[in-house]
């Protein structure tokens, strides 16, 4: 481990360091590659629309964008954003030396038809509606059913607005059920754990509804007026109302709020105010009954019509595939806080809205974008500020993302790399693996490895077992292979971790150190030295 330790630190200084992947030669896509901005498609029309309101903003800031991202750079993005993990090594082989012109738009449609679409954006949006499930070990029992119901959706393809009003509208039961009980339940697929793990609270499930669809930070009035937002206490708490009805019977009599039977009310704390259910701009719902409350306010929240709720979504998957939102934090619409490219959410969210919610759709719209595709390679200094939109993000990978990365490119299996007791459906190996790269960033390009982080790869139980010549699979394949010299190998190896071929200076490096056997003279267990030293490369854990 040692000698492996000097020879990582030797590879990584001369080869697969991050800022000189940023800055090195790299070949660019050929403009046939890129998607032919004639295509009369909805998709296409809107990635256009992306492509002028982003050029606008860089002739308006004399910007000078980067080069368009290579096909080895564009197929590990686009893998990582919509699958949550690395592509095969024979997927990127056979992409690279694809010429057809809308490989791009077809690789796209594949992903989103794949298994780990569905799987990836599970993980997205578990995170995104029940961030407290994070550490939280009883929630665990929970979670099956919840991403169990997340899966549902993704994998039915069903519109936007149905899911939220779906989950808005859940049937939780008499006066929404006793947490504690539900959580330990073995149901079917159900979104009530974004109630139980909110404690049923209404100002909790207010604060979530309006971040999370409506892109609003409303619990910033929640004891007093907002001092620089608009936002009123009194706004806050008519939308707490919505959800008095389901508070769990034992803080009924709490003295902070009271529920009065058949109408959707409650006192503000430390008040002597009490108030009525009511939208955030100002109306107020048709029925005032508490059994209707979550349905009148499920049905304000989707509609067309709603300033926010189109916007709020697309502002988040462009966040997601740009790492900085067009409203940026992603859920703090504000006048204080203005859009970068505002005519740009605008036709987002109306392309989202004619589209009847198709979350699918603006996945491919802005991976069809020339943005979406420029290279991360930053060439002027120009492309610094990352609202403009000039250079793709860096962005450091998830512990799931890092984790299935990981036994996609080495073929180890779940049981080898993660032997500990199931728990909720997740391995413990695996469950603490993700745990240690948790990052508290809200920005993923802000993402930075610990020391705890990078000592997990180095020595840890899965990459010991990804690199092993007895149980990585990938590894033996190549090192058995009777085609393979060893020139080949080690484009093998690379195109399995990091998506892309040795560069000339790279491969006459790490072939040297090869063929010399390191320093057991063994010319297999050099090659295991290089796949280590691969996989703990900053390149490996982020998106480049």
């Amino acid at each position: 481990m040692i000698q492996r330790c000097f020879f990582a630190l030797a590879c990584l200084a001369m080869t697969v360091s991050l800022g000189a992947m940023l800055h090195a030669e790299s070949p660019s896509a050929p403009t046939e590659n890129l998607p032919d901005l004639g295509q009369p498609d909805p998709v296409q029309q809107l990635a256009d629309k992306i492509d002028r309101h982003i050029a606008d903003g860089w002739q308006a800031n004399n910007v000078s964008p980067s080069e368009p991202a290579s096909d080895a750079e564009y197929i590990r993005r686009v893998y990582l954003d919509i699958a949550g993990r690395i592509p095969p090594a024979s997927v990127v082989r056979e992409f690279l030396n694809d010429d057809s012109s809308d490989k791009r738009r077809v690789l796209v449609d594949k992903l989103l038809d794949s298994p780990g679409y569905a799987r990836h954006w599970t993980n997205v949006w578990r995170d995104a509606l029940v961030p407290e499930a994070k550490g939280n070990f009883q929630s665990q029992f929970a979670m099956p059913s919840f991403n169990g119901w997340v899966r549902e959706k993704l994998l039915n393809d069903t519109p936007y607005d149905e899911i939220v009003q779906e989950l808005l509208t859940a049937n939780l039961g008499q006066r929404g059920g006793n947490a504690s009980v539900v959580i330990s339940s073995n149901q079917g697929p159900s979104p009530n754990a974004f109630y139980q793990l909110k404690e049923n609270k209404p100002e909790n499930l207010a604060a979530a509804t309006t971040r999370l669809f409506l892109g609003v930070r409303v619990e910033c009035a929640q004891c007093h007026d907002h001092p620089f937002a608009k936002w009123k206490q009194e706004e806050f708490w008519s939308t707490a109302a919505f959800f008095s009805a389901n508070q769990p019977a034992e803080n009924f009599f709490q003295a902070a709020r009271e529920v009065f039977t058949g109408e959707s009310r409650i006192q503000i704390p430390d008040t002597e105010t009490y108030v009525s259910a009511k939208f955030l701009d100002g109306s107020e719902p048709e029925s005032k009954s508490s059994d209707e409350a979550r349905k009148a306010l499920a049905e304000w929240v989707t509609a067309d019509a709603n300033p926010y709720f189109a916007q709020a979504l697309t502002n988040r998957m462009w966040g997601h595939f740009f790492g900085t939102g067009i409203v940026d934090p992603i859920d703090d619409f504000d006048e204080a806080n203005p859009a970068s490219h505002p005519d740009l959410l605008a036709d987002l969210a109306q392309g989202f809205i004619e589209q009847e919610y198709d979350l699918k759709f603006v996945i491919r719209a802005i991976t069809a974008s020339k943005t979406y595709q420029l290279s991360s390679k930053q060439t002027h200094d120009s492309q610094e500020d990352p609202r403009l939109f000039a250079k793709a993000a860096v962005r450091g990978l998830s512990g799931e993302q890092l984790w299935d990365s990981l036994v996609a490119s080495t073929g180890i299996s779940e049981a080898q790399a993660s032997p500990g007791i199931v728990i909720g459906g997740r391995g413990g190996g695996r469950a603490d693996f993700v745990q240690k790269f948790e990052d508290a960033a809200e920005n993923p390009t802000e993402r930075r490895t610990s020391i705890v982080q990078a000592l997990a790869l180095m020595n840890g139980e899965a990459t010991a077992s990804a690199t092993s010549l007895e149980q990585s699979e990938t590894l033996l394949a190549i090192i058995e292979s009777p085609f393979f010299n060893n020139k080949q190998r080690l484009e093998a190896l690379y195109l399995a971790s990091l998506s892309r071929k040795p560069t000339a200076d790279e491969e006459q490096k790490m072939l040297a150190y090869v063929e010399s056997g390191g320093p057991a003279g063994d010319w297999k267990a050099a090659l295991s030295d290089v796949y280590w030293a691969l996989l703990n490369s900053s390149e490996f854990i982020s998106n480049h």
